[in-house]
């Protein structure tokens, strides 16, 4: 008993161990994630951000007001897009996965029975029609040649060994067996 506990506590001790690897390898995974995300935004704000510089007069401080509007205006109908499709992408995925929960629920693996099933039954189950193979057992068994059949037929004549035996009992049998001269 105590060797079972020694096993399954070094199982569990492995178990531990695993677990708490896998946990590391998953935190330096997010870390390293979100630093590569930090980075891309960080290009991103670069190529479609250059840092603003004001022009000196009026009429180019109005000019550049109104290129900020029109680019607002485009980036705020690009991100109303994007809501609209990843709107769209989260509902696909919700119909999913309740598809996917509805199926679980519906096919129950049935618990299993043994069944008695003979050899062509089986191959019927799983053949189907293509089935033709006859496993008859009798089949296989060794044929009877014909003189073995004349050798019965021979002890049959002689007949019953108990009738034999009454017809010599007693002083008549004794008289027929003298008389035939056995």
């Amino acid at each position: 008993s105590s060797h079972l506990q020694k096993k399954r506590r070094a199982a569990t001790a492995r178990r531990q161990h695993l677990k708490s690897a896998m946990l590391q390898l998953a935190v330096t995974e997010i870390e390293r994630e979100a630093a590569a995300k930090e980075v891309e935004k960080q290009n991103y704000l670069a190529e479609h951000c250059p840092p603003l510089s004001l022009p000196g007069s009026m009429q180019d401080l109005q000019e550049l007001c109104k290129k900020l509007h029109a680019k607002i205006e485009s980036v705020d109908e690009e991100r109303y897009d994007t809501e609209v499709k990843l709107q769209k992408t989260n509902k696909e995925l919700e119909d999913l996965s309740q598809k996917l929960f509805d199926l679980r629920g519906k096919f129950k693996r049935p618990p299993l029975r043994r069944v008695r099933m003979s050899a062509d039954a089986m191959l019927r189950a799983l053949l189907g029609s293509k089935h033709k193979v006859c496993m008859d057992l009798r089949a296989n068994l060794k044929q009877v040649k014909k003189e073995d059949t004349e050798k019965e037929k021979d002890l049959r004549d002689v007949g019953d060994w108990r009738k034999n035996i009454e017809e010599k009992s007693g002083m008549e049998g004794r008289k027929k067996m003298f008389e035939a001269g056995e």
